[in-house]
């Protein structure tokens, strides 16, 4: 009975051991801000004040695609399944990368059907813990990709997705069983992805902005609520505009807009961990801004705005995809991709109190990514979980 006792003693001990050791190892666990440098993956370590500095670059083939759609992540992060995995496209090739993090190492390469094609404006990237989507912006297809152990990729089917003008596909993002897509003419549609391969809805539409602006805005990335409310879309257009989309239903509604004048374009957009803040970065305004989200009503209020990141036309012509600098709250700031010859990282924080805030962008700003010669794509590592 005794060493009944004491075995059972020593499993609780051996248990607890192992929990302690998991924590630690997530509490140690080094943070990256990701760029997909086409052809490359660079890979910063973050400090304790979220400055970056670069560590190495991972080689995954191609020849460079210095162009693209902004609304088209090119990289996708994965932690669950067991799998911590950085997916990078690489358009001139028609490939996708799956590197694992532990090791800085390509997992595996894998491309999609001989007809799936995104040479011309990229292919953008997104996942749940079985599937990899890829978004084909030159063949207007979706590539299903089934994700493997070890952070590799099997091609497992492609469908067509075009705009109601026949647009191309543009942004992409997918939260639980839904997968919602942008088009450059204005349309958006949604799809079921609850067996894997995705199915229209039925829903696709031309967006309110699109509508009532006679196309001169048009919808490009996507970011959706942690528990599926709303659905919000980054314009691209010569104001900053914003359109939120009800999808309580499984499927889009029509878009409520918010328009700021002072702002030029809105392309990237992306909430805080909290979803207090959608930040949103002025593509063609050389500034951030954060806006107020209201998750129970969908709706935006004004936030602030950034003064203009350092070395527009000098350095730069565009500002791209954005990553948070904490994973927790209100993400207190954004780095930011320059796309340049070569590129760089903008940083820049934000302070909110009693209903106001302010964007800064930080004096070590921006840190060099000197393998890349148009930066579009960041990302951070681990990512927000959604």
């Amino acid at each position: 009975m005794y060493r009944l006792r004491q075995s059972g003693w020593l499993r609780a001990i051996a248990l607890l051991a192992a929990v302690l050791a998991a924590r630690g190892s997530a509490t140690s666990q080094t943070q990256y801000v990701i760029t997909n440098d086409d052809p490359g993956v660079s890979f910063y370590t973050v400090s304790q004040g979220g400055l970056l500095t670069l560590q190495q670059q991972v080689q995954i083939g191609g020849f460079g695609t210095v162009a693209g759609f902004f609304g088209a992540n090119r990289l996708n992060m994965l932690d669950g399944g067991g799998q911590q995995c950085v997916f990078a496209s690489i358009p001139s090739a028609g490939e996708i990368s799956g590197i694992v993090i532990s090791t800085l190492t390509v997992g595996g390469t894998a491309s999609g059907s001989p007809t799936d094609n995104g040479a011309a404006n990229g292919i953008g990237l997104a996942s749940n813990t079985q599937y990899l989507y890829a978004s084909f912006s030159s063949s207007n297809t979706i590539g299903t990709f089934a994700i493997q152990p070890g952070c590799d990729l099997s091609f497992i089917n492609d469908v067509s997705a075009a705009g109601l003008a026949g647009g191309q596909i543009d942004g992409m993002t997918i939260h639980g069983n839904i997968m919602i897509t942008t088009f450059t003419d204005g349309s958006i549609e949604s799809f079921d992805i609850s067996t894997g391969i995705p199915l229209a809805n039925g829903d696709e539409q031309y967006s309110t902005a699109t509508l009532t602006s006679q196309d001169a805005t048009y919808p490009n990335s996507i970011d959706v609520t942690s528990d599926g409310h709303y659905a919000i879309f980054g314009d691209t257009s010569t104001l900053q505009v914003v359109e939120v989309s009800d999808i309580s239903s499984g499927k889009l509604t029509p878009t409520i807009v918010y328009t700021a004048k002072k702002n030029i374009s809105s392309s990237n957009v992306m909430l805080s961990p909290d979803e207090t803040v959608l930040y949103v970065v002025n593509t063609q305004g050389a500034t951030v801004s954060a806006l107020y989200f209201d998750k129970t009503t969908g709706k935006l209020t004004t936030g602030c705005t950034s003064k203009q990141i350092r070395g527009e036309s000098a350095d730069w012509s565009y500002l791209g995809a954005m990553g948070l600098i904490a994973q927790t709250g209100n993400g207190g700031g954004l780095y930011v991709a320059e796309f340049g010859t070569p590129s760089g990282i903008a940083m820049v924080t934000l302070a909110s109190s009693g209903g106001k805030c302010s964007l800064q962008e930080v004096p070590q700003s921006p840190f060099a990514d000197p393998n890349s010669q148009g930066l579009l794509s960041i990302g951070t590592f681990p990512p927000r979980s959604s």
